[in-house]
């Protein structure tokens, strides 16, 4: 399974493994990122997470389609899903 997580092309922290200091730097540049996504997002209790990751890379691509300062990036990651048997 594919997880996009919203960045800024000068942050040199990971979003998934070092949310933390990603999210310091991010708030001290005074970037938002977070906040900015949270404008574009709609996701819900009733979708599936499935679901919810497909609208979340969609609110990223709209977030970069319209970035006329060419900040922000998308960020991938394949992550691996629990044995089902």
């Amino acid at each position: 399974m594919v997880r996009c997580a919203i960045s800024t092309r000068d942050n040199p922290y990971d979003p998934f493994d070092q949310f933390e200091e990603w999210f310091r730097y991010d708030t001290d540049k005074g970037y938002n990122s977070c906040g900015v996504l949270a404008r574009f997002l709609y996701t819900s209790d009733q979708f599936t997470d499935e679901e919810n990751a497909y609208e979340t890379e969609r609110a990223i691509d709209r977030i970069i389609a319209n970035d006329p300062t060419n900040r922000w990036i998308k960020v991938k990651r394949s992550l691996d899903l629990p044995d089902q048997s």
